[in-house]
């Protein structure tokens, strides 16, 4: 596998941290040993993410372009959004910035606080546009880059969750290359690996990355879109792209892409009672502050798979903490008593 390759611009501080989550492991009966891979704390630019990983593949082709504007897409509260102003702030680029209602939810400061606060004052230009949910190019998106260009500008396009860039999932394939050498250091490895998925780079550059030695299978992806065919269906298709990208060797199959559709509902970004539950108890448990809208559905799936004992006892699962947590703010009618 060759990943070296391609050019990196370091955004991150260096591997993110992997922590035992002892508390949490012991009130859920103790056979099943959790750790999280912290993606949360992965850089100094406005709390990383997942997102902040990926970009480090993108940003050298926008450098060499000789792009000066970054224009990425999302909903209103965007982790990836919040991710490319910070990233545009930091490498003095400017910043377009779609925010679309993919939420059906209703709270008073919903669009004013939390990640899309973060980007306004990184100097994004944010611009609302009404459309609903979906992972798929925009128009919306691409009359962002024409308006950049109209005003003399060079863009740089950035999709919903660098999903639909041609290399969108290289930054997780180095995830699973991190998490190889931090098994060197820990002494073992780990059973299985519990990510959120919704628009695929992410578990896709994973199933890649850990399909190297054997473990594509172990990647399970903890669907949040509520549109799950259509995720899988995206993940089977970036996985095999970037396989073919890095050289893998073999070919990854649908039966490689393991999406758990039961904890997404009732539809994007609206928590379920698990998911809620699920952030409560990491936070009085661990001090580990989980999303309404991604980490806190993975998280809730891992628990109940615990619960439910469909990891086999002495597992060491890794949960992947992608980030999110700006968002919270925006949901503060549901947490207002905590």
């Amino acid at each position: 596998m060759n990943l070296q390759r391609f050019p990196r611009y370091p955004l991150a501080f260096g591997p993110s941290p992997i922590v035992p989550l002892k508390r949490l492991s012991a009130h859920l009966g103790g056979k099943v040993d959790l750790y999280a891979k912290r993606e949360d704390c992965n850089s100094g630019l406005a709390f990383g993410g997942n997102k902040t990983r990926m970009l480090e593949y993108l940003i050298p082709e926008a450098l060499e372009q000789g792009c000066d504007t970054l224009v990425s897409i999302g909903g209103i509260q965007s982790n990836q959004t919040r991710q490319v102003a910070a990233v545009a702030a930091h490498l003095g680029m400017k910043r377009v910035l779609v925010q679309e209602n993919w939420v059906n939810y209703s709270d008073a400061v919903y669009d004013r606080v939390g990640n899309i606060q973060l980007s306004r004052m990184m100097g994004a230009d944010v611009r609302f546009v009404s459309d609903g949910f979906d992972i798929g190019i925009r128009k919306s998106w691409q009359e962002a880059m024409d308006s950049v260009r109209d005003a003399g500008g060079k863009p740089f396009p950035i999709p919903a969750g660098c999903s639909e860039h041609p290399l969108g999932g290289l930054g997780f394939v180095g995830f699973a290359e991190e998490v190889r050498q931090q098994e060197a250091e820990l002494g073992f490895k780990f059973d299985y690996i519990v990510v959120c998925s919704v628009t695929g780079s992410t578990q896709a550059g994973m199933v890649v990355g850990f399909a190297a030695d054997g473990r594509a299978c172990r990647v399970i992806g903890i669907d949040a879109s509520a549109k799950p065919e259509q995720t899988h269906e995206q993940i089977t298709r970036i996985a095999k792209h970037t396989a073919g990208l890095v050289d893998l060797g073999q070919d990854i199959t649908r039966e490689d892409v393991i999406l758990d559709t039961r904890f997404g509902g009732p539809e994007y970004g609206l928590p379920n009672e698990g998911t809620l539950e699920a952030i409560r108890l990491c936070a009085r448990l661990e001090g580990v502050l989980t999303d309404p809208v991604y980490e806190g559905e993975s998280m809730d799936g891992m628990i109940q798979m615990v619960r439910n004992g469909e990891f086999p006892e002495g597992s060491k699962v890794l949960y992947a903490h992608l980030g999110g947590v700006p968002a919270l703010s925006a949901y503060s009618s549901i947490f207002r008593n905590g």
